[in-house]
């Protein structure tokens, strides 16, 4: 690739990132460190396009970096006389670490990723010499945190990208496609397939918005999105999804039952004119009249309530809901964007009510993560000590840190493969380097300028995705490679052993990822579908008080991270997606139901009781074995149905609304 194809932001990052490494290894060489080309490592690794991003990365990993200073220099005294031990212990706390970051799942997750691998950078070399990890301890950690701080320095002033422009542009985006969306799914002018790849997207965009929020607080700058209307819009665009698709299914129910009334088709018309206007401006009045409108269009509530009046009450209640979901989302957007904007009672109570983002955590994934990292420590140790191999402390760090930085993924031995292609690459060029032309740099300017073809060339292969990797490989091998030491030393012997140790330790993490860690994208989706299952049982069975919106999150993050995985398997996609989002609207439905079986009557809570009873039943066989064929669970919630319609409005409307939902959702 080159400049000339790169975009104006693209050829900016590359053009920091190699200011930020020269910067750190200048300072490095100046006060005299001993391995400065770390310092030129970290500042490539922490580079990111966005400052907060950057400063939020940085501040992490320096945080992890001296931890595991400090478990390095408690480890190697204690053990240090028997290194078989201290190899174990290195081991186990590199997977105990890589555990922790991969249930994390937050930018967070960096500190515990470089408190388990900076523990053996520093302590595996000083096996021999265990009476000097302090100093090695002190050096490495000072070479890092050069790098974290010349990398965040430079991004950060130096025509810096903010986080909060970024996030402005995205939730334009978002809003404009989820209204459009929105409309295509009640008016079905758009296939199934169209719609279940917006809902895809949706989904995909709220990860990506969470993601970014959790650079904010690290952000500098006085134009900076407030983090309370942040959670709040990231919890009402959550509402959206499972919202918008229970109303698309009550119309397709009314539809094939007889079809709509001429008051509801009339206010799902106008409903769609006031989205498709909703970008230009709307107000709460709006909102309030169409929402009286659909509580008008419903149906009496106390006579005896039909299966097909039961879905007209469902569909123009959660029709409301949505429509004052999509008001929220517009008020906090201009909030966000114009300061001192006096927002509805409505809009105060979802930034007053917005918690913390619950993410989903599959503990089984982060134990066989930890396994392979704890794996490829021990087997690279167990090659080294059997070999007496002086560089086999190198082959284990370098594998121990590929490890760590992908074993959140399902696949991770592609990627690896192309670190290791990485790696032999920056051999040749290292080798080039060491031997031809910097034996003839005299100073320190002309050594920036026969630096900057590779380096410049690492930054541009970054900030592509078919590349990022092999640049991984190369900027993890080339500095040290090359002989970017306080003194520059031309031996081959050296050489040639620091090479083949990177060479063997990218294959060794390659292998060990590819035996261990890899379980593909089919048995990943099954998972995240069973999770959401076990959940589901769990909920119908839950002594405390629900929380839907935690749930709600949880559930979209599953979507966010089925995406991906069926984009990989092909074929249909969108029946998983739609299996997900009926398993959201089921958990809502549990929720609505525990609620109200609190303040029921004895007689009526002991039906609802009977309800949960055999919902949680009927998830508890799916999530072992995919079966939706439930009919005592339907003539359960039918009993109950016929009971509670007809005994007029208030707890037994509500009674109606969760369990007609729940009755749509448990049946295919």
């Amino acid at each position: 690739m080159t400049f000339t194809k790169l975009g104006g932001n693209d050829a900016l990052f590359t053009l920091k990132a190699f200011l930020s490494a020269i910067m750190a290894y200048y300072i490095a060489l100046r006060i005299g460190l001993e391995r400065p080309y770390w310092a030129i490592i970290t500042s490539y690794i922490v580079a990111q396009p966005l400052a907060g991003a950057v400063s939020s990365k940085a501040i992490f990993r320096l945080f992890g970096t001296v931890v595991g200073a400090l478990v390095a220099i408690v480890l190697v005294p204690t053990l240090g006389n028997v290194p078989e031990l201290l190899c174990l212990a290195l081991a186990a706390w590199l997977g105990l670490c890589t555990y922790v970051a991969l249930l994390d799942r937050t930018p967070r997750a960096y500190t515990f990723l470089l408190a388990g691998y900076t523990a053996g950078i520093i302590a595996l070399p000083t096996v021999d010499v265990p009476a000097t990890i302090f100093t090695v301890a002190s050096l490495r950690t000072q070479e890092i945190a050069i790098g974290i701080i010349s990398a965040t320095l430079v991004h950060s002033l130096v025509f810096p990208r903010t986080v909060s422009a970024r996030m402005m542009a995205r939730i334009d985006v978002i809003l404009a496609d989820a209204e459009r969306w929105t409309r295509d799914s009640l008016t079905h002018q758009q296939s199934d397939v169209l719609v279940a790849r917006d809902r895809r997207q949706l989904a995909t965009d709220i990860h990506e918005l969470h993601q970014l929020s959790a650079h904010l607080p690290f952000e500098s700058s006085r134009h900076r999105l407030k983090a309370g209307m942040l959670r709040a819009l990231e919890t009402q665009l959550c509402l959206l999804l499972p919202l918008a698709s229970a109303v698309e299914d009550r119309v397709q129910q009314l539809q094939v039952n007889g079809g709509l009334p001429s008051p509801v088709k009339e206010l799902l018309e106008d409903a769609v004119l006031w989205l498709a206007g909703a970008e230009q401006g709307c107000t709460m009045s709006e909102v309030d009249i169409l929402r009286r409108r659909a509580r008008a269009c419903e149906p009496d509530c106390a006579k005896f309530v039909p299966w097909k009046a039961a879905l007209e009450l469902s569909l123009l209640d959660r029709l409301a809901e949505l429509i004052a979901v999509h008001a929220v989302c517009r008020e906090l957007r201009d909030a966000m964007a114009q300061k001192g904007i006096i927002v509805s009672k409505r809009t105060q109570a979802a930034v007053q009510n917005a918690g913390k983002r619950m993410l989903h955590r599959d503990h089984g994934l982060a134990f066989r993560g930890a396994l392979t990292t704890t794996m490829t420590v021990l087997i690279g140790c167990a090659f080294w000590i059997i070999a007496a191999w002086p560089a086999g402390a190198g082959a284990v760090v370098i594998a121990s840190i590929i490890c760590a930085l992908f074993s959140n993924m399902d696949d991770p031995a592609p990627t690896a493969w192309k670190v290791w292609q990485g790696t032999c690459a920056a051999v040749v060029v290292a080798a080039v380097y060491a031997f031809a032309i910097l034996p003839r740099v005299t100073d320190f300017a002309v050594l920036i300028a026969v630096m900057a073809p590779a380096f410049l060339t690492i930054g541009t292969m970054m900030v592509n995705r078919r590349t990022a990797a092999i640049a991984i490989g190369m900027i993890l091998a080339l500095p040290g490679l090359m002989g970017l030491d306080a003194v520059y030393s031309s031996s081959f012997t050296f050489f040639a052993n620091a090479a083949i140790a990177q060479v063997v330790g990218a294959l060794l993490a390659v292998l060990v990822l590819e035996a261990v860690r890899t379980i593909g994208a089919e048995k990943a989706s099954l998972r995240l579908m069973r999770a959401g299952w076990r959940d589901l049982a769990g909920r119908a069975g839950l002594r405390h008080m629900p929380d839907t919106a935690k749930w709600i999150n949880t559930m979209l993050d599953r979507i966010g991270l089925l995406t991906p995985r069926l984009i990989e398997i092909g074929g249909d996609t969108s029946t998983p997606l739609l299996e997900i989002l009926r398993d959201t609207r089921a958990g809502i439905s549990l929720d609505e139901l525990q609620r109200l079986r609190r303040i029921a009557s004895p007689k009526d809570a002991r039906l609802l009781s009977l309800v949960l009873g055999r919902v949680r039943q009927h998830y508890a066989r799916k999530s072992t074995a995919a079966d939706r064929t439930d009919d005592a669970l339907v003539r359960t919630i039918d009993l109950a149905m016929s009971k509670f319609s007809g005994n007029g409005v208030g707890e037994k409307r509500l009674a109606t609304l969760a369990l007609t939902s729940l009755r749509r959702n448990v049946v295919s």
